[in-house]
């Protein structure tokens, strides 16, 4: 029993309800969730630590034993992905007290955030596929009110979509495990792991392939991205930052972990999924290609970079597996510096629009420097991050000969720096056409409002600590993914065998 694996799910749930009582104290507010989110990093890091020396934690709520009670589980991937997530949460908060306008005027920011943050670690250390169930109807209800904070119509009305799908997703999710326990008699996931293989091996196919339909609805899998280009952008750009660099890699969390644990080999759809890595890609950055709009721009890459990620899974081996951790680890990271800098560009700038700004390199050259690492960083140029991720994701690919989709994750590189090159032209080179609705705003030292630097800094600082420190990384990544191969040690430490 380990009571520590629960905190980052208690900490920020508690601080929540205290940020409720300080409604009308926004900077008691501000320093609840920043205490709270600090502890959260905190008692992360200590977890990776003991997951990586000692191997899977487990805390039975309760007391009950599994599969009976609910099991609290961190292995070094779950740890792996609450270190990023707090990291992220924390940095992004920053960033939005510091920036004019939803935080300040909306008393249901902080307690949401922290309800947010507090879904995403169940997501991440539950044991139970029905608690899983209750960590994503976590996040929802707490993105739904964030994703239309500022009452703005269009803002609404994507909003709806969001909430639209997500509910069908909730709903097909809630099927879906009444089935498994129909099938099964339970849902602990441990116990899932042994029962399932008992199934006939159409039904064992018929579950992967729902959850993965479950998961690839969260995730902005092809085809099921449709929502996510028009729902984010919309949104206060802290949130569409959140939501793109972290939400959709709990999907991809939730891909992963299910597919690896629960299905044997032969019942893992992995032709299905070759081909959604490769759709993913290729649809998500020619939509980049072809928007106007820096927000959009982003947007459509998340889609994009998800395929990177489920191409690794596909593989189904160590280095596969080793390449996506990495690469989620690079991504959540620095999709949410991009969309930081997305935010500043259109504060700076007085819109996102790439017609209506530019000559941003002269004005704010530190936006400048923002903007281009985690910029070229994504494209996979060396020897940033992105470029770590990516050759480990083509190594791994040779490795067990798919050349195709290791071929198309190539093109898709060159079109995302060609996407990339579109931003910097457009809002960093050139000049902008006057918009009276949208002045710009007037641009310091720092080139934006100090608390959105910092916290974009921070990131950027992040991401660059990834490139730097990527033997270690990956050789943490190695063994996340090796437990990912064999569960049978999450299996055993759950059952405390």
């Amino acid at each position: 029993m380990t009571p520590l694996v629960a905190l980052p799910v208690v900490v920020p749930l508690l601080s929540a309800a205290l940020s409720l009582v300080a409604w009308r104290h926004r900077h008691v507010q501000r320093w609840i969730g920043l205490g709270a989110l600090a502890s959260v990093l905190v008692v992360s890091v200590a977890l990776l630590v003991r997951a990586d020396d000692n191997g899977v934690l487990v805390s039975q709520a309760g007391g009950w034993p599994a599969p009976i009670g609910i099991s609290l589980v961190v292995d070094r991937f779950a740890a792996i992905m609450l270190v990023v997530a707090a990291t992220t949460f924390l940095c992004v908060l920053v960033y939005a007290i510091g920036q004019p306008g939803t935080e300040q005027t909306a008393g249901a920011f902080h307690p949401l955030y922290l309800v947010l943050a507090s879904g995403v670690s169940l997501a991440f250390v539950t044991g139970d596929l029905f608690n899983l169930f209750v960590a994503f109807e976590m996040t929802l209800s707490a993105s739904y009110v964030l994703i239309t904070l500022g009452g703005r119509s269009q803002q609404v009305r994507t909003g709806m979509t969001y909430v639209v799908i997500s509910l069908v997703a909730s709903m097909l999710f809630l099927t879906t495990v009444g089935l498994v326990y129909a099938a099964t008699g339970t849902l602990n996931m441990a116990d899932l792991a042994e029962r399932i293989p008992l199934l006939p091996a159409g039904l064992q196919t018929t579950f992967a392939v729902l959850l993965l339909l479950v998961f690839g609805i969260k995730a902005g899998l092809f085809p099921l991205f449709f929502w996510l280009p028009d729902s984010y952008p919309t949104a206060p750009s802290p949130i569409t930052a959140l939501f793109a660099g972290l939400l959709t890699k709990v999907g991809v969390y939730a891909i992963i972990r299910t597919q690896t644990l629960l299905f044997p080999s032969d019942a893992r759809p992995v032709g299905l999924l070759l081909a959604l890595a490769g759709l993913t890609m290729v649809v998500g950055v020619l939509g980049a290609i072809a928007q106007g709009d820096v927000k959009r721009i982003l947007s459509f890459h998340i889609i994009s970079q998800v395929g990177y990620m489920v191409m690794g899974l596909a593989f189904f081996t160590v280095a596969g597996l080793a390449a996506a951790v990495l690469f989620i680890v690079h991504n959540v990271v620095v999709k949410s510096t991009l969309l930081l800098t997305g935010g500043l560009i259109e504060h700076v700038g007085g819109s996102s629009r790439l017609a209506r700004v530019g000559g941003l390199q002269h004005r704010a050259p530190m936006l400048a420097v923002l903007f281009l690492l985690p910029a070229l960083s994504i494209a996979g140029i060396p020897p940033l991050s992105g470029f770590v991720g990516k050759l480990a994701l083509v190594e791994s690919g040779f490795d067990v000969g798919q050349y195709t989709v290791v071929g198309v994750s190539l093109a898709v590189s060159l079109l995302t720096l060609f996407s990339m090159t579109k931003i910097w032209a457009g809002s960093f080179w050139g000049e902008p056409d006057e918009d009276p609705e949208h002045p710009p705003q007037p641009v310091g030292r720092l080139g934006g409002p100090p608390l959105m630097v910092l916290g974009t800094a921070v990131l950027v600082a992040a991401g660059v600590g990834i490139a730097v420190a990527a033997g270690p990384l990956y050789d943490l990544s190695v063994r996340a993914a090796a437990d990912l191969v064999d569960p049978s040690a999450y299996v055993e430490a759950v059952f405390d065998r």
